[in-house]
């Protein structure tokens, strides 16, 4: 348990103390008195929470702060204002702007509006907060109150742990004063008290210091983080309270950096052993490593729109530091060092108007398909036993460098291909279900040893030495439902790729033009079933479809309900129907792909095949079009 020791010391009523003045030119006052001791004199910490004691000064709750349009920020006690960001303009009437509609509010925050202002930002932020919905019994500013001279105001002397949630956990100033870090220490004390629940939180040391930039006292900015942490709002969240959620949140950012960036995502997996370590950075790139102009503005947009924003901007970063990478032609080996150096200079490469213009740009899908995928992310960790923090994060670490064995594939191109399959799959090693050279050229064999396994990766080498293949998200099972009739199934994660000669991927059309379809429509009891719950989820066996090979999505232990597949074609209205041929079986052949041609047809005696551009994958042929198979292999993944 990490210590930090709260030195305290009562104040002679009357005692005041001047504070600097802020760039409005007021004098701060408050009648406080700051503890001189050999530990007073320490440096506010700059990175990691650590546990020397620090001095702190302790603010009178009767002093008030007023904010009309001609003040900076009312008394600005905690901050440095030799360090906060130059104002554009002051704005007269907040009433007015705080009155308009929560879309209007998302498009002056997007605009940076709030920028013109310190006394808007921070009406603004209390107006958005306090309208959030949460949980009808969530401590506020009295309880603060109430718990901190409980805590802190009645012992000369007193040392309090902070919680354990935080070990390891980054805390940026920005721009605090010591007495703000100190006070930011207390708040978050006062949270590991009242929110026992709380297991694991890196995000909420950096939002309760923004946050307290723009708060009149600690207990403002208390129960401001109070309702994000007891958001109850089904279409939207804000802060992962548990090492189980944070690693589902890292495992989903992985998951669309490798859609939406996938040349950056090749250069961390090429880079980095574990990619899984790098994305387990991501909320730190914005909420640490970037300035506080820039953490600011992206509060802004994150107050009003959730994680789902987050997860935007942290795209277009990785975007912006592969052009990057890109335009100095040098090889990165150090890519955690190098991204996070990126972060901290990111004013040399964009600024902060064209990084939220840029991460706008990008369209990701309905955040109902976002929560789907992170669910099941949750399910995949559960399955792996993975709810605490890991001491050595090798879990990741899926292929055996020295164990692998494949007669089509190097150990280091399975390691591709696994940096490509999602996340909560890559968790688990790769398993030998099926090879021509173990089992024969048998589609009957073929089906016998890959039922009962989802999803699978099929790799084939043709007799020209060309290697292609498929990442496949159901069960091949699902073939009977048709009655030997040649019918499509499968779900949007599914995607073909070719190794050799040039190794490249080609995902569902509809993940780079989600523009090119709309998300079907739900009732209201649709959206009450499928997202009233979206922490608590089983781990049950009743988890699975068919069978513990399948690594399926999680069901909700209110009701038993269990959720759709993460981009089922039943959640899109989509303009054609050759627009999701994933998969196909009968006893003539498979088919993988298809509309306008057909990515990959094996027949009966897996012996021939043929390849072409199909509209469900937009790929050219994978090899020749006309090729004969040297080996096939199916692989799944180990269940363990």
């Amino acid at each position: 348990m990490l210590q930090v020791g709260l030195s305290f010391s009562s104040c002679p009523e009357g005692t005041a103390i001047d504070f600097p003045s802020d760039k409005s030119g007021k004098q701060s006052r408050c009648n406080s008195v700051l503890v001189n001791s050999e530990e007073g004199d320490m440096e506010a910490p700059q990175g990691t929470i650590s546990s020397p004691p620090i001095s702190v000064v302790i603010t009178s709750e009767a002093e008030t702060w007023d904010i009309d349009a001609s003040s900076c920020m009312g008394s600005g006690q905690f901050v440095d204002w030799d360090k906060m960001p130059e104002l554009d303009q002051e704005t007269k009437s907040h009433r007015e702007i705080l009155s308009k509609t929560t879309r209007e509010l998302k498009k002056l925050a997007r605009e940076g509006y709030w920028t013109t202002s310190h006394s808007l930002r921070a009406q603004a932020y209390h107006h958005i907060i306090q309208h959030i919905p949460c949980r009808l019994v969530t401590p506020d500013a009295l309880v603060y109150r109430d718990v901190a001279i409980r805590l802190f105001g009645k012992q000369n002397v007193s040392s309090h742990p902070l919680p354990e949630f935080l070990e390891g956990c980054f805390m940026p100033t920005y721009c605090l004063t010591r007495e703000g870090t100190t006070a930011v220490k207390k708040i978050l004390i006062c949270i590991g008290n009242l929110f026992p629940d709380i297991t694991y939180c890196p995000i909420l040391p950096a939002i309760v210091t923004l946050l307290l930039h723009y708060s009149e006292d600690e207990a403002q900015c208390f129960d401001n983080v109070s309702h994000l942490i007891a958001c109850n709002d089904s279409h939207i969240s804000y802060i992962d309270q548990s090492f189980l959620a944070h690693k589902a949140s890292c495992m989903t950012f992985g998951d669309l950096a490798n859609k939406h960036c996938p040349t950056a995502h090749r250069l961390i997996a090429s880079a980095s052993e574990n990619v899984s370590e790098v994305y387990s950075e991501w909320l730190t790139w914005l909420f640490g490593e970037l300035p506080f102009d820039y953490a600011i503005r992206i509060l802004d947009v994150y107050l009003l729109e959730g994680q789902k924003v987050l997860y935007r901007i942290a795209l277009a970063l990785l975007r912006q530091y592969k052009l990057l990478v890109t335009s100095r032609e040098l090889e990165v080996t150090d890519i955690k060092g190098d991204l996070q150096a990126f972060m901290q200079n990111i004013r040399e490469h964009m600024t902060v108007d064209k990084l939220l213009e840029r991460a706008f740009g990008i369209r990701l899908f309905s955040r109902k398909e976002i929560w789907l995928l992170q669910m099941a992310n949750r399910k995949a960790l559960l399955e792996k036993g993975i709810t605490m923090v890991q001491r050595r994060q090798s879990f990741h670490l899926a292929v055996d460098m020295l164990k692998f064995s494949s007669t089509i594939v190097t150990a280091q191109e399975m390691r591709i291909i696994w940096s490509w399959i999602p996340e909560r799959f890559s968790l688990f090693p790769p398993v030998l279900l099926f090879s021509t050279s173990d089992d024969g050229y048998s589609l009957q064999r073929f089906y016998s040893c890959c039922e009962g396994y989802e999803p699978t990766v099929l790799l084939l080498k043709t007799t020209r030495e060309e290697v292609c293949g498929a990442f496949l998200s159901s069960d091949w099972n699902e073939r009977k439902r048709s009655g030997g009739t040649s019918s499509f199934f499968g779900t949007g994660e599914c995607f073909v790729f070719s190794v050799r000669p040039e190794m490249e991927r080609y995902e569902w059309v509809f993940i780079k033009k989600p523009e090119l379809t709309k998300a079907v429509p739900r009732s209201p009891r649709q959206r009450s079933s499928s997202l009233s719950s979206p922490t608590d989820i089983s781990s049950s066996p009743n988890g699975h479809v068919a069978s513990s090979n399948h690594l399926s999505v999680p069901v909700l232990q209110r009701g038993k309900v269990r959720l759709s597949p993460f981009l089922a074609i039943r959640h899109f209205l989509l303009p054609s129907k050759t627009a999701s041929m994933f998969m196909s079986g009968t006893q003539e052949g498979i088919i993988i792909g298809g509309g306008g041609g057909q990515a990959l047809c094996i027949d009966a005696d897996l012996l021939h095949g043929r390849t072409e551009h199909c509209e469900t994958f937009d790929n050219p042929p994978l090899c020749e079009e006309n090729f004969q198979v040297q080996l096939l292999e199916v692989w799944g993944f180990q269940n363990a």
